[in-house]
């Protein structure tokens, strides 16, 4: 629920009723006056109520939260969010039995998934909102995955002297890659081609 109209004895009534109604704080509405209340004939005969409209002020977060609820329900998926906030952004961490479906290959699904949720909840903020999207620690897992194939791959190029061009990724897993070979004695990293299909080059120093 997202709007309601409220009756009391006073504006201040109506509006403390709304908001109970809306089982929320004054500063996250918008209150429109619709009738001011009169006490009628002798302050007896006629009295009649205020009577506002409380729209409430959609929050970014509730907003990405209740799209994925939604999408996840519509594919029939008991999946639960945890939220935690970070300096550098909002963590939705999923939990449930049937992740691998949202994860997908290298994580694309999940990839994707979190580059909608961005786009509803920047939909409902003046200032930019960035929302990193888990699923039972598959980033960190991938980040490891990726850390140790970026060495292992290092050492190849070393001892054959030839470039190695890896596949597409994107610019989250490219960065993984150049972070964890920039100090690497014999080789170094340079980005080519065009997104989607942007590639890390390993060459030699």
């Amino acid at each position: 629920m997202k709007k309601v109209i409220a009756t009391g004895k006073t504006i201040e009534d109506a509006v403390k009723s709304g908001l109970a109604q809306l089982n929320t704080t004054q500063d996250r509405v918008h209150v429109n006056v619709l009738e001011q209340p009169s006490k009628g004939f002798l302050g007896l005969i006629g009295t009649k109520e205020a009577k506002v409209e409380l729209e409430k002020i959609p929050d970014p977060i509730e907003e990405a939260v209740l799209f994925l609820e939604e999408l996840f329900d519509s594919m029939g998926l008991a999946i639960s969010i945890d939220q935690k906030q970070t300096k550098d952004a909002h963590m939705f961490n999923l939990s449930g039995s049937e992740l691998g479906i949202l994860i997908g290959k290298r994580g694309q699904t999940l990839d994707a998934l979190q580059y909608l949720v961005n786009i509803v909840a920047n939909r409902y903020s003046n200032a930019h909102v960035r929302i990193l999207l888990d699923a039972e620690q598959f980033r960190e897992r991938r980040k490891q995955t990726l850390q140790e194939l970026a060495n292992r791959l290092a050492g190849r190029v070393t001892r054959s002297k030839k470039d190695l061009i890896l596949e597409p990724m994107n610019a989250q897993e490219r960065k993984i890659i150049h972070s964890e070979l920039q100090s690497h004695p014999s080789v170094k990293t340079y980005s080519k081609g065009e997104e989607p299909s942007r590639r890390v080059v390993i060459t030699l120093r």
